[in-house]
């Protein structure tokens, strides 16, 4: 697997993570600020898109900033389980992590962080 290409927009704010540069995919909204494209069939990412991203690589007092995948509740039960395993997996797992906040026993909410990327913290 090549290394992610990374193109930051400083106007729009806006991150773009290539994977397969050119291939067709699929978009997901994960949530207001974070798009994964994959190829649903291959099981495949081929990139991400983080609007915002200076907010969401924002470190806080008690380190990284959560955001829930408010997305994954409008997807079908099998497009769902498509769209975590590719977030559970490399390349993607390598700048996402997915975790999952427990307000209560019977509700689990799916939530993420971005991981500092080093190739933008020395630009």
């Amino acid at each position: 697997m090549t290394q992610p290409i990374f193109n930051y927009d400083e106007i729009s704010d806006t991150l773009y993570v290539s994977f397969e540069p050119g291939e067709k995919a699929t978009g997901i909204e994960l949530n207001d600020h974070i798009l994964l494209r994959i190829r649903k069939k291959e099981r495949q990412a081929v990139g991400l898109t983080f609007l915002g991203y200076s907010l969401l690589a924002q470190k806080t007092d008690l380190g990284l900033r959560s955001f829930p995948l408010s997305g994954l509740s409008e997807l079908s039960d099998e497009l769902k389980e498509i769209v975590i395993s590719v977030l559970l997996k490399p390349p993607v797992s390598n700048i996402l992590i997915l975790s999952a906040y427990t307000p209560s026993m019977a509700e689990i909410v799916p939530i993420t962080f971005l991981q500092p990327i080093p190739e933008l913290m020395a630009a």
